[in-house]
């Protein structure tokens, strides 16, 4: 996460002595950071983007171009192996994406001509949720198995809030049926006003980003 963390620490650094009113200009530059924090974590959630290695578990929806009956939603076995129609057993564990589509091209190609390969993960055997930004430790969470991980929960396994940060601009980054969507979460309605509808429930490749206040 080198991208995203050298952000964090220029967002830091362009904060330096803080008035206690900020210049329209300091706000707008503080906003122009934030936007770029933002669309790297939005980058960062997307497994695909950061060339994601397929683990065990993962779930895949494979397409062969003009081959209807040869596409698959298949499951990568415990040993990182799937089959597949004509090839067999293939291992796909450690793979990224584009390289499980050259590598099941190839194969396909001994009985197709020049064969054209989609590989998408439909569902992921590695959940985490990711938490940057103003918190004491950001990094990646995994998610539990056993019950379902709120925002706050989140945000307190990772330290919980500095003393820059902005807890009621915190925002949940997520990619649902391929739209980026951005869910404000007033921390104050959850911890103060005791709503806990406020604490939404993670899902999967979730970025949870505090922001840090500009004064």
């Amino acid at each position: 996460m080198p991208g995203v963390l050298a952000l964090v620490l220029i967002l830091s650094a362009c904060a330096g002595p803080r008035a206690t009113q900020p210049t329209a200009a300091a706000t707008a530059q503080q906003s122009a950071i934030e936007q770029r924090l933002l669309q790297a974590a939005i980058e960062r959630s997307n497994p695909r983007q950061i060339d994601y290695k397929i683990q065990p578990g993962d779930l895949l929806e494979i397409v062969v171009f003009k081959e209807d009956d040869m596409n698959r939603t298949v499951r990568v076995g415990g040993h990182g192996n799937i089959t597949f129609p004509l090839v067999g057993v293939v291992k796909l564990i450690e793979l990224s994406v584009s390289d499980a589509e050259s590598l099941l091209a190839k194969k396909l190609s001994e009985f197709l001509i020049k064969p054209q390969v989609t590989v998408l993960i439909k569902e992921y055997a590695n959940k985490q949720v990711y938490v940057l930004g103003e918190v004491k430790k950001p990094g990646s969470l995994q998610l539990p198995t056993e019950r379902r991980l709120t925002v706050l929960e989140a945000i307190t396994l990772c330290g919980g809030f500095t003393d820059l940060a902005a807890p009621d601009r915190t925002k949940v980054l997520r990619n649902g049926n391929g739209q980026n969507q951005s869910i404000q979460i007033e921390i104050t309605r959850i911890t103060k006003q005791g709503d806990k509808s406020a604490d939404i429930f993670l899902e999967p490749n979730d970025t949870v980003y505090v922001p840090q206040s500009f004064f």
